[in-house]
């Protein structure tokens, strides 16, 4: 016997249907906010002055959106754009393919099977155009690691900027042979 059929004992009437839509609908929002997960979307406008900076990693209000942006592209997600950037103001990502897109010192080489075999230490390379003209372009791996190239006119107008780049550069250029003399000449 339960407590409804115990003489004395009144069981009282409940409206079903009022509370099965009120479950129904805290079951549905419940399930959009559970199932929502928080934005964390990079502004492709941060992330362009970012990597044009002279050092992306010195400035504080850079290193979250630029580690996220890495983070992304090693997903396999899409580089970021800016809509507000204007004409010749942009930013991309390329992945690295050595010995064509990879600086020399950052390519291995070696010998395969099949002739040499070339690997580059960075998975990609972020270019950055300003009015139309290569800016800088930092080259990315997997882990987050980066180091930021350069060009001319960035470093006549920026003065200074992170030159581990250039300082890797030229370690790589002392260890390579001379060139030969041109015997023909």
């Amino acid at each position: 016997m339960n407590a409804s059929t115990l003489p004395g004992r009144h069981r009282p009437k409940v409206n079903l249907g009022h509370h099965a839509q009120c479950f129904a609908t805290l079951l549905a929002v419940s399930a959009i906010f559970s199932s929502c997960t928080p934005a964390h979307a990079v502004d492709g406008c941060t992330v362009l002055l970012c990597f044009a900076a002279p050092s992306w990693k010195a400035i504080p209000q850079c290193v979250p959106p630029i580690r996220q942006v890495l983070r992304d592209l090693a997903r396999g997600k899409a580089f970021p754009s800016c809509a507000m950037s204007g004409a010749g103001n942009s930013a991309g990502n390329q992945w690295a393919h050595a010995p064509s897109l990879c600086p020399p010192q950052y390519t291995l080489s070696f010998d395969g099977p099949f002739g040499p075999v070339h690997q580059c230490l960075y998975s990609g390379a972020i270019s950055v155009s300003v009015n139309g003209e290569t800016w800088s372009r930092t080259w990315w791996d997997l882990n987050g690691g980066s180091v930021t190239e350069f060009s001319a006119t960035a470093k006549q107008q920026i003065c200074r900027w992170d030159t581990q780049f250039d300082d890797d550069y030229a370690r790589w250029l002392a260890t390579q042979p001379p060139p030969s003399a041109c015997l023909t000449c």
